[in-house]
């Protein structure tokens, strides 16, 4: 069985680059930016890999509210999972060029949750 981990996590902000700042001199995160999303990251650590992004709001990113990344070897079953559960998908497998692939649910009570296939995983092939 996978662990599931959390694998990144997604804080709106209205000025993401603002926030990165904000972070990186409150807790000395590293910040970095990939200009082909307009993205800013951050990295807790250099073990830990990228902990997390900042998101413009829009009306699935609330300021308030964050997403949480969990790490998965199978997006499809653990969405179809999540269903069985009570949950609903709401983006089905998705990816992100050069980095994996995405799914998004929403647990019982609503909470969106996402689930995150890192690309190495799949050592050259695409990850099920």
């Amino acid at each position: 069985m996978a662990v599931h981990s959390i694998a990144h996590i997604e804080i709106p902000a209205a000025d993401p680059a603002a926030a990165g700042k904000f972070y990186g001199d409150l807790f000395g995160w590293k910040i970095s930016h990939d200009p082909q999303f307009d993205y800013y990251m951050f990295q807790m650590t250099p073990e830990q890999g990228d902990g997390g992004g900042f998101v413009q709001p829009d009306s699935h990113n609330q300021p308030g509210g964050v997403l949480v990344y969990i790490g998965t070897d199978d997006i499809e079953a653990s969405l179809a999972r999540a269903v069985e559960l009570g949950g609903q998908e709401v983006q089905s497998k998705m990816e992100i060029p050069g980095t994996g692939w995405f799914g998004i649910f929403t647990d019982p009570n609503g909470y969106r949750m996402a689930l995150f296939t890192p690309a190495a995983a799949s050592q050259g092939g695409t990850p099920s």
